[in-house]
């Protein structure tokens, strides 16, 4: 055991007293039992009782959706998702979790679901349905793997049962090496780096739930066939980028298609002459629409500074903010590419205007200070970088900066004080490397 449980504390760079921490946890579970599965009444393996799932989500979930440019500027847009998701909710196997629904800002195509029932789809998906039964089958399908636990399930099987944000930081560079670039640097998880990745029968099951719920919820069974429908058409004709975590997380297959028009000539052939819901949900979306061409340019910014084509991105991140000035993910998009290109005087302009869009929403804050820091504006940056943790706590990448700027400050015993913290949390890395040799050089760490 002493062999087993080393090479894990080293794999995810954890210290002996966390790892002792997190596997008590899994002892507690063993202690719990089996479980009884919601959904189909059998009892299944489950190290993981309610309460850690909704802690692991009441933990993770904020940082997932400001990786995500945070909630939708579009409040009214905003509450129509949220009262149709509470309507489906009602028609689950676990109606009193403590479930939220929200749209978020990202431009990337997907829906997911956090395991103590905070659910939330991006701008990108929406613009990919019709009408208001494919988005309740959407929210459905979410639905059915916070109801049947999937993520607990998944977690489960593993030794350790909650990596949480300060570990799960310590290792996005070499497990996600698609978000080891400039999210990377800038101290901030890439888009889906805290999302569960579900399997084929957890897909199956999750569509064979949401397609129950929502035909409970009123609504023609035609919807769920339409989202399959639009789904496989995107698996088939993936656009780089845009869908890379949508079917990271969630395997699409023909199968999936082909048993949700079985289903509709079978088990809900009734529902067909429900409504749809064409109407409501072109007019709830209409704000959204208008901007469909902003929205399809950040994609196309997005997926050309994945593969480094700087410049390009610009140019699409510039036509895009023409058509909506003031949008929050726009705005953040563009200064992330210009600090990509070292234009760190522009990146910071950009940032601030972000800022002054949405001044609740903590990303913005990041960015900002990152630009500042790199332009050794370190006292507006550190205060930036207090705002962001005050705004959302957690992200042990945020002590590192804030050490970083009182560093160039000369306030080394401040420094020191958060270097010390982030070394508690993060042990690996070239932020941890040096925060380390700072601190040996100053004296406060003996060799």
């Amino acid at each position: 055991m002493e062999n087993n449980s080393s090479e894990i504390i080293k794999s995810y760079g954890m210290t002996r007293r966390n790892f002792l921490r997190v596997t008590s946890m899994s002892a507690a579970g063993f202690l719990i039992g089996c479980a009884v599965n919601p959904v189909t009444g059998e009892k299944q393996f489950m190290l993981m009782s309610e309460a850690q799932e909704v802690q692991i989500d009441k933990e993770n979930s904020p940082h997932q959706f400001s990786s995500d440019y945070g909630i939708l500027q579009d409040r009214a847009l905003n509450n129509y998702i949220a009262g149709l998701g509470k309507n489906l909710a009602a028609k689950t196997q676990r109606p009193d979790m403590p479930y939220s629904f929200q749209g978020v800002n990202a431009t990337y195509i997907n829906a997911y679901a956090f395991p103590g029932g905070s659910i939330a789809i991006t701008r990108g998906i929406l613009l990919k349905l019709d009408n208001e039964a494919e988005l309740a089958g959407l929210l459905g399908h979410e639905l059915g793997h916070v109801n049947a636990r999937h993520t607990a399930q998944q977690m489960s099987k593993s030794t350790v049962t909650n990596i949480g944000i300060a570990i799960l930081t310590a290792y996005v560079g070499t497990k996600y090496s698609q978000y080891a670039g400039l999210a990377g640097q800038l101290g901030m998880l890439g888009a889906g780096a805290l999302l569960a990745s579900y399997s084929r029968s957890n897909e199956r099951q999750a569509d064979a739930l949401g397609n129950d719920y929502m035909v409970q919820a009123g609504y023609n069974t035609q919807g769920f066939v339409g989202l399959m429908e639009m789904l496989n058409s995107l698996s088939k004709h993936k656009s780089a980028g845009i869908t890379d975590t949508l079917f990271a997380t969630h395997p699409m297959s023909d199968e999936r298609h082909k048993t949700a028009l079985q289903n509709a000539q079978t088990t809900y052939k009734a529902t067909l002459k429900s409504p749809l819901g064409t109407e409501r949900y072109m007019d709830n979306t209409s704000r959204l629409r208008a901007i469909r061409g902003a929205i399809e340019g950040m994609q196309k910014g997005e997926t050309l500074m994945a593969g480094k084509k700087y410049g390009e991105a610009e140019s699409h991140f510039r036509k895009a903010l023409k058509q909506a000035p003031g949008d929050y993910a726009g705005l953040l998009l563009m200064s992330k590419c210009l600090l990509a290109q070292n234009k760190n005087a522009e990146a910071q302009r950009y940032a601030e205007q972000a800022k002054q869009v949405n001044g609740r929403e903590a990303q913005a804050y990041h960015v900002s200070g990152f630009a500042k820091t790199r332009r050794k504006r370190f006292s507006a940056a550190f205060q930036d970088f207090r705002r962001y943790e005050q705004l959302l706590p957690g992200n042990p990448n945020t002590t590192y900066f804030k050490g970083l700027a009182l560093d160039g400050m000369g306030r080394r015993k401040e420094a020191a004080g958060e270097y010390s913290r982030y070394l508690q949390s993060v042990q690996q890395g070239p932020q941890a490397k040096q925060a380390y040799q700072r601190m040996v050089q100053w004296g406060f760490i003996k060799k």
